[in-house]
């Protein structure tokens, strides 16, 4: 199934910024299809502001409702007050690919475990309300054999079919093409065998056909 992700890179983050009770809040939200990605942006959050109190992160890195490559942490704010509160707004965009941190400059004032968490809330909602997205097709890799010949009709095939060819490796017996399929799309080359008389095998992980 095909869902939205963050179109800005961890490199160039979607920027939103408020203050509440004297405590100025800024939030990076950005691409983040691993841990390591959320970490990196982190890292990066942590390089350009220094003088920050605090730098909290949420990250969801895989689809929305991923449960596995999950993470957050308050990073010396009270437990539950900072990372948890923003990986549940991030929960409940129906996004996924996603992290933010939230940058904390502490005014003076403070907030109580209650306007923690809905200042952390709100760092994370109103980065999503206007945060770039584009729409990710989750895909899986087969290789599709065809002759010389039959090399730029497969092409067209494949291109009309929404997959994407990643590689090609050319043999003394013909064309092999690496693609990218669509999870939400069978790859039936009936079609493209009949256009090729018989000329074209799929190969999976497992088998050909």
């Amino acid at each position: 199934m095909a869902y939205e992700i963050p179109a800005n890179e961890p490199d160039a983050p979607w920027v939103v910024e408020f203050e509440v009770q004297k405590s100025r809040f800024i939030t990076w939200a950005a691409h983040t299809p691993a841990p390591a990605d959320a970490q990196a942006l982190l890292q990066r959050a942590r390089a350009h502001f220094p003088d920050a109190r605090h730098h909290c992160l949420a990250f969801i890195a895989g689809p929305p409702g991923e449960q596995r490559d999950i993470g957050f942490s308050d990073d010396g704010e009270p437990g539950g007050t900072a990372g948890r509160p923003m990986y549940q707004a991030l929960e409940g965009s129906g996004l996924g690919h996603i992290g933010c941190v939230a940058i904390r400059y502490f005014g003076g004032i403070k907030l109580g475990t209650g306007g923690l968490a809905r200042a952390y809330t709100k760092s994370v909602t109103l980065a999503l309300e206007q945060l770039p997205t584009i729409t990710h097709v989750p895909r899986h890799a087969l290789w599709l054999d065809v002759s010389f010949a039959g090399e730029q009709e497969a092409r067209f095939w494949i291109e009309q079919q929404a997959g994407k060819i990643t590689d090609a490796e050319y043999t003394a017996q013909g064309v092999r093409l690496a693609l990218q399929w669509p999870n939400d799309t069978p790859c039936d080359i009936a079609p493209l065998k009949a256009r090729l008389a018989g000329e074209a095998t799929l190969i999976t992980s497992t088998h050909a056909e």
